[in-house]
C-alpha cells in the first residue's frame, strides 16, 4: 500500500461490500492475505491498495476492481 496526499486516494466500496456479506475486516484480511489493520486503513482511505490486492480483493467478492475502486484521476 502506498500512502498518498488524501487528495488523490482512490474512494472505494470496501466497507458496503464487506457489510453486504457479514464479513470482519479479520476475515476479509484472511481471505486475501493481509491483516485487519491493512483492511482498516484500505476502508477508511489512508491507503491504496497495490494493484495485486486490488485484484485479490476483487476475485473475492465477485466484482470488477473498477467497481470497488474509484480512479482519483478519472476526467470528471
Amino acid at each position: 500500500m502506498s500512502p498518498r496526499p488524501h487528495d488523490t486516494l482512490m474512494k472505494n466500496r470496501l466497507k458496503v461490500l464487506r457489510a453486504e456479506r457479514n464479513w470482519t475486516q479479520e476475515e476479509l484480511g484472511q481471505r486475501v492475505g493481509v491483516s485487519r489493520q491493512a483492511i482498516n486503513a484500505l476502508e477508511t482511505e489512508k491507503h491504496d491498495p497495490s494493484l495485486d490486492l486490488a485484484y485479490r480483493i476483487s476475485v473475492e467478492f465477485g466484482v470488477p476492481v473498477e467497481k470497488i475502486f474509484g480512479n482519483p484521476y478519472a476526467k470528471k
